[in-house]
């Protein structure tokens, strides 16, 4: 049996779901991803390059195009994002990056790059069916997830808050298309997340310990 086989195999049934073995340790990977992430680790991006490589052979196997191509982009953007953490020109105290909240204006640019992102995508993919059979939801989470990993790689606080937005999605679609390890992994990334941003958030209000923006 050839690796790519064996992670698309079944690894254990639970309350009925079929669980597979790269939804499994991709999502594994994933959360300790999040937990680096959340404790400012630059090991936080080799993490997410690997769950998405992972994940990237689960979600193509499934015929899910947007749910894998938004690997392709996780592992893209991890690769930026651990370069930039690594140009970063001073760091907090305690040798992680230092943290901020976005402008207005940078919010406003996120907020409008999510919106036309997902329009375009979502057209595509009703466009050409072949590419996803659930267009709008796929194009959703995959638009969302660069957004989060590019406000992550800029050290900004509302890259927590676009990762919620990309779950409320995330979970009921995973379930739906039988990667029921996903959504419970996801359901555990809305509470490290609430937990992540509210250490983020108080690192913000404390700037003499942080150093300059990242």
């Amino acid at each position: 049996m050839s690796t790519v086989s064996w992670l698309n195999s079944e690894a254990f049934t639970l309350f009925g779901q079929h669980i597979k073995w790269a939804d499994m340790i991709g999502n594994l990977i994933g959360l300790v991803a999040l937990a680096l992430g959340w404790r400012r680790s630059i090991w936080t991006w080799p993490a997410q390059l690997l769950a998405g490589a992972i994940l990237f052979v689960a979600f193509a196997s499934a015929h899910l195009s947007g749910s894998a191509g938004k690997q392709l982009v996780v592992i893209a953007v991890a690769l930026w994002g651990w370069q930039s953490w690594k140009r970063g020109k001073q760091q907090a105290q305690d040798g992680s990056l230092a943290v901020r909240f976005a402008t207005w204006r940078e919010r406003g640019v996120l907020i409008g790059a999510a919106a036309l992102g997902t329009l375009a995508v979502g057209g595509l993919f009703t466009l050409f069916p072949s590419l996803s059979w659930d267009p709008w939801p796929d194009a959703y989470i995959f638009v969302g997830t660069i957004v989060a990993m590019y406000a992550q790689a800029k050290g900004m606080v509302e890259f927590w808050f676009a990762w919620l937005l990309v779950d409320l999605v995330g979970v009921p679609l995973n379930f739906a298309n039988g990667f029921a390890f996903s959504g419970f992994v996801y359901i555990i990334y809305g509470a490290l997340v609430l937990w992540g941003m509210r250490d983020w958030w108080l690192r913000t209000r404390t700037p003499a310990l942080e150093g300059a923006t990242a």
